[in-house]
């Protein structure tokens, strides 16, 4: 028996995959937003957690770390993913994800995902190898996307620094190392074009 944690904003959705996937005779699965993730992964402790990369409660990043569980075995992480965010799959491959399913893909991917990565093996969906490819040419650190994404939201420096636990002169030279990598001529712009090539 698999233990599944199927973690998903979208109620209808979560709700939907958890039925669908609970007919399986080989799954036992329990569904969850991310807001209360990182308590079910504590309490309990699957084998495998499905987890959505999009995420409301975090400016577009998911706090993917928080669902590995401390002083325990951490369970093996698979992502629904788009080809269309080649940061969101960066990150997840930085946390070590074993999974990524393309959420534009057949429903049986999910299921077959599910399965390879209990067994600890890596299960990639086809149709998000050019993500992947986006991803590696991406030049921004995880760190400078979180800041990003704070300031895409609306965030002032103050606010993105008492967010991540910075100072307000480290956000700033974020913000300009961000700038200079991008080829951007200031934090408006830096944030269109970050935004054009589906880094945020």
């Amino acid at each position: 028996m698999i233990r599944v944690l199927l973690v998903h904003d979208g109620c209808l959705v979560r709700s939907v995959l958890a039925q669908w996937l609970s007919g399986q005779p080989d799954l036992r699965v329990d569904d969850t937003p991310w807001r209360s993730a990182p308590g079910r992964v504590r309490s309990l402790r699957p084998d495998v957690c499905a987890a959505d990369l999009d995420c409301a409660d975090s400016y577009g990043i998911p706090p993917l770390g928080d669902l590995r569980g401390a002083g325990q075995t951490a369970p093996r992480l698979l992502v629904l993913a788009a080809a269309n965010r080649p940061g969101l799959l960066k990150r997840a491959l930085e946390v070590g994800a074993l999974g990524y399913v393309d959420k534009a893909g057949a429903p049986e991917q999910l299921l077959h995902g599910i399965r390879r990565v209990a067994l600890g093996e890596r299960f990639v969906s086809e149709s998000l190898g050019f993500g992947f490819l986006k991803a590696a040419e991406m030049p921004l650190t995880r760190r400078e996307l979180s800041v990003l994404s704070l300031a895409a939201e609306g965030a002032s420096v103050a606010e993105i620094a008492g967010s991540l636990h910075l100072s307000h002169g480290t956000v700033r030279n974020y913000m300009a190392a961000i700038t200079r990598k991008t080829g951007a001529r200031n934090r408006i712009d830096a944030i269109r074009i970050s935004q054009g090539q589906g880094w945020l």
